[in-house]
C-alpha cells in the first residue's frame, strides 16, 4: 500500500509541478532570476518531502506550493509595473567591458573575477579580450558579448533612454547627451509626456519609441 501511495504521489506531484511551472511563465534555465531559482528549489523540496513522507497529508505540500505560485505571480506582475522593484528583485545588467576597456570596479561589485570572464568568453568562442567591444553581465549571470567591428562601423548596442516612464540618466551620459536634448527630440516627434512612454532607445541616429498600453 505504501508503494502505491508513493507511486501515486510521484506522478501526481510531477503533473502539479509541470502545471505550476507553465503557470509561472516560460524561461530558459540560464535566464532564471534569483527569485525564480529560490521558488523552484523550494517547490522541488516540498515535492520530495511529500513523496518521502507518504503518511503525511498531501495538502501539507500542495498548500505551500500554491502559496509560492501566488507570491511568484504577484512579484512578476509588480516587476512589470515598477522598475525599482524589478531592479531590487532581479538586479541590473552591468557593463563589464565598455568600448574595449575592462570595468574592474563593476567586476568587484559583483564578485566577478577574470577567470569567470575568460570562461564565459571561451563558451562564446571569443579567444581574446581585445576582440570585445562590449560585455554585459546580465541579471541571470550570463554574459552578453558584442565583438569589435570595422572602424567604419561602431560596435554599439541598444541603450534604453526611457524605461517605464523614467529617464535613464546613466545611459544618456554614455551616449554623451543630456535630458534637455532627449526632451526636445521627443517633443519634436509629438511626445510631450515622459510618463506615457514605456520604452525609448536611440541607435544609429534613430529613435525607437513605444508608448504604454
Amino acid at each position: 500500500m505504501v508503494y502505491l501511495t508513493i507511486t501515486f504521489r510521484t506522478i501526481f506531484l510531477y503533473i502539479v509541478i509541470l502545471f505550476v511551472f507553465r503557470l509561472m511563465g516560460r524561461r530558459e534555465i540560464g535566464e532564471l532570476s534569483i527569485l525564480d531559482l529560490v521558488v523552484f528549489l523550494m517547490i522541488g523540496e516540498m515535492a520530495v518531502i511529500a513523496i518521502a513522507e507518504p503518511t503525511e497529508p498531501l495538502m501539507y505540500a500542495l498548500l505551500p506550493i500554491f502559496i509560492l505560485v501566488v507570491v511568484q505571480i504577484f512579484f512578476a506582475y509588480a516587476s512589470l509595473k515598477s522598475k525599482k522593484f524589478r531592479e531590487m528583485i532581479d538586479g541590473e545588467p552591468e557593463i563589464i567591458i565598455n568600448k574595449g576597456k575592462i570595468n574592474e570596479q563593476a567586476m568587484r561589485r559583483h564578485r566577478y573575477n577574470f577567470h569567470d570572464l575568460l570562461l564565459q568568453m571561451r563558451e562564446k568562442d571569443i579567444r581574446h579580450i581585445d576582440q570585445v567591444e562590449y560585455a554585459i553581465l546580465e541579471p541571470s549571470g550570463s554574459l552578453s558579448i558584442l565583438q569589435k567591428e570595422n572602424k567604419e562601423k561602431s560596435g554599439t548596442f541598444t541603450l534604453p533612454l526611457i524605461l517605464d516612464g523614467e529617464i535613464q540618466h546613466e545611459h544618456l551620459q554614455m551616449i554623451e547627451q543630456t535630458e534637455d536634448w532627449l526632451l526636445k527630440a521627443l517633443k519634436k516627434r509629438g511626445y510631450y509626456e515622459i510618463t506615457n512612454i514605456s520604452f525609448c532607445s536611440f541607435h544609429d541616429g534613430q529613435f525607437f519609441i513605444d508608448e504604454k498600453d
